[in-house]
């Protein structure tokens, strides 16, 4: 009899099978003696849409909301119908005793695969496979300790509470608003909340207006001590502080305390997936999305990191005896550093990081103890994976210990304060700081008048970047690690939020749905709520379908509020222009290939682009590359600077450039065609060209 391994994807499916010695390869699985593996595509099966559920909710109109079906389903979805068929095929097979589910270790995880399962209606055992690293030997380790799958039905329990309560308020809301106010507006449970975090900070910024002051500094030597204030603001002028001036010196000043403080700072922890992201964004300016997808290939791929949608920092005790075959895997990458750490004996000296109570689903990012092929890396699998190791190694070094000094001065009732710092060991910090040397005080020692004024200005608050957004989602339970990077895209797609040069910023859109949404949605004190109730329905301390009748409620409830609402709306993208087909307004909207023009109207399809769209094309003139145009005999090529046209070529033509996978396609087809000693002429003279490019 034979296990049937459902793995998240193909290529973690192909790991799997090569580890249990499964070699008979087929479309949709891997079969060996004892084991066929086999593979989702990401999610086969969704739930139902309202029009499954009623034939009249097919319509968006008012008066079909709230939408709220009796029993949630799901069905297949389009694009993956063949291999959630073959799985079906497999499950049923009379040599199949048993399923493993072998996706990804999470919540998101465990819903795949279930959902499958269910579908395809299994009433064999199930398994559990839960690991946190893609290794053989965590493969290996992670079969030898399988589960049974009802230890993880909480877990199950809260990701269909998460998908059921996001199907029922998101399409409801963002229904309503589109009915009522006739453009596309999307809302949500977290996107909302998290759009009014980056409005609010603007709103910060647009309030804000530059002050100057002026602040005093006695300097001593190398050091500067800043006149202490109750509002350091408090000069608006240069002269106040002159006349303060005046005054101190009346009275010397002297030395009246000093205070001697250590400062020891241990390693930081390994990095959780919001941690990771923030960091990526403020060194390289990586979205959180395009970070999460490089730490999946280091995981996936290259089997060098451990599971990256972790929400702890910590590891377990048991991970001990794995701390040395991991800093022997990372020797390549700073190979000094490390054979320091091992001749030492490999002991962990930030031991706060072992504590099992604090690792949720997985533990913090580390390498696994597989060693890199680092030419395998490209640079930013490179960067990535050594911000990893980096934190990695810092748990093996000593504390970073200081001693900090606070000099008191005083001149009647003036206070100068002057702080020096002496560094006793650099431990874990490699970069050492460059810390002038000490100088001696004594209480009561006089300090030399020297005086200097500062003009300052106040600077106003920065707007958000992925990274500051990260931290505040983290802060307020907004989303899980996993979903953050792709609910900051949404918002993007959405055209409610713009990431310029690293920035973000709300659209007017967004603006004005911030003002239309129900204001319940719009901080994030609703969200944190139901996170806090999905969390408690994974640790089995709240029944799942207790949290969906709330959300039900809650969801009549807001579209209750929006229908009555009486607020009006702008359309910020409807522009003068007239459609040519039908008379109507168009829209300007933002798409991946630039701003287009959509007719207002729902009858009509009219679209064009806002700019026209530069070629490769070269002018025969002024060699600059031409725009692409339409008229109503197609399309053709023109150059904006010197107003030259020239006929576009039908797909296919003598025109068209022939690009290198073509070159390399014909001439591979044209040499193997002829079997005599001389190849063809055409064969001859594109591989010279090939070779003069």
């Amino acid at each position: 009899m034979k296990q049937l391994i459902i793995a998240e994807k193909p290529s973690v499916a192909r790991d799997i099978a090569k580890v249990l010695g499964a070699t008979q390869k087929s479309k949709n699985y891997i079969e060996g003696k004892n084991v066929i593996v086999t593979w989702a595509l990401g999610h086969l099966l969704g739930l139902k849409m309202p029009e499954d559920y009623n034939k009249d909710w097919a319509n968006w109109e008012m008066n079909t909301l709230p939408m709220i079906p009796k029993k949630s389903g799901i069905k297949p979805l389009p694009k993956t119908r063949p291999q959630l068929k073959a799985i079906s095929h497999l499950a049923n097979r009379n040599d199949v005793s048993e399923a493993v589910i072998a996706t990804d270790a999470g919540r998101e995880g465990e819903l795949v695969a279930r959902w499958i399962l269910e579908y395809v209606k299994f009433k064999k055992p199930v398994k559990r496979l839960w690991i946190s690293s893609q290794t053989d030997k965590a493969i290996k380790d992670g079969f030898r300790k399988l589960q049974p799958s009802k230890a993880y039905d909480d877990l199950y329990y809260s990701a269909i509470a998460r998908a059921e309560s996001d199907w029922l308020v998101g399409l409801n809301v963002t229904r309503a608003l589109t009915v009522k106010y006739k453009d596309s507006l999307s809302a949500g449970r977290v996107q909302t909340p998290t759009l009014a975090m980056v409005r609010k900070q603007e709103e910060k910024i647009e309030k804000f207006r530059p002050e100057n002051y002026f602040t005093l500094d006695l300097k001593f030597q190398h050091l500067n001590g800043r006149l202490q204030l109750q509002n350091p603001r408090q000069f608006k002028s240069r002269e106040e502080l002159e006349n303060v001036v005046k005054q101190i010196e009346k009275n010397p000043v002297k030395v009246v305390d000093i205070k001697d403080k250590k400062k020891t700072e241990t390693a930081p922890l390994p990095y959780d997936l919001t941690e990771m992201q923030r960091e990526a964004n403020q060194r390289f300016q990586y979205s959180a999305k395009k970070t999460l997808g490089i730490i999946q290939r280091l995981y996936e791929t290259h089997k060098i990191v451990t599971y990256p949608r972790t929400d702890s920092k910590y590891l377990t005790t048991d991970m001990k005896d794995t701390m040395k075959d991991r800093l022997h895997a990372v020797t390549t990458l700073d190979s000094q550093r490390v054979k320091s750490i091992i001749k030492d004996g490999a002991v962990v000296k930030q031991k706060n990081v072992f504590q099992n109570a604090k690792v949720t689903d997985h533990y913090g990012l580390i390498p696994t103890e597989q060693a890199p092929r680092l030419e395998k890396l490209d640079n930013e699998e490179m960067k990535i994976y050594r911000l990893i190791v980096e934190r990695f190694l810092g748990l093996f070094e000593e504390p970073f210990v200081s001693s900090n000094q606070t000099i008191t001065a005083k001149s009647g009732e003036f206070t100068f304060l002057f702080r020096q710092q002496k560094i006793e060991s650099y431990g874990w910090k490699k970069e050492k700081e460059e810390v002038k040397e000490q100088l001696t005080f004594k209480v009561g020692q006089g300090i030399p008048f020297n005086f200097t004024i500062n003009k300052e200005l106040t600077t106003p608050p920065a707007p958000l970047n992925e990274g500051t957004l990260l931290g505040q989602m983290e802060k307020h339970s907004l989303g899980t690690p996993a979903t953050r990077a792709e609910i900051i895209e949404k918002l993007i797609s959405s055209d409610l939020m713009e990431r310029n040069n690293g920035k973000l910023s709300v659209t007017p859109k967004g603006k004005q749905l911030l003002t239309l949404v129900n204001p319940s949605l719009v901080t994030p004190e609703l969200t944190a709520k139901w996170e806090i109730s999905l969390e408690k329905i994974a640790q089995g301390k709240l029944n799942h379908r207790t949290f969906i009748k709330e959300i039900e409620q809650e969801t009549a409830r807001l579209v209750k509020e929006i229908k009555m609402s009486e607020d009006k709306y702008v359309d910020h993208a409807l522009t003068t222009k007239d459609c040519p087909d039908c008379g109507s307004k168009l829209r300007e909207k933002n798409t991946r290939d630039g701003k287009i023009y959509v007719c207002s109207s729902d009858e009509c399809s009219y679209r064009r682009r806002k700019d026209p769209k530069v070629s490769n094309k070269r002018c025969p003139q002024c060699k600059k590359k031409m725009e692409i145009l339409e008229n109503k005999n197609g399309a053709y090529f023109k150059c904006k600077n010197c107003n030259l046209s020239e006929k576009m070529d039908k797909k296919g033509g003598k025109g068209k450039k022939m690009t290198k996978h073509e070159e390399r396609r014909l001439v591979k087809k044209y040499a193997a065609a002829d079997e005599e000693e001389q190849e063809s002429p055409l064969a001859l003279a594109l591989k010279a060209a090939m070779k003069d490019q």
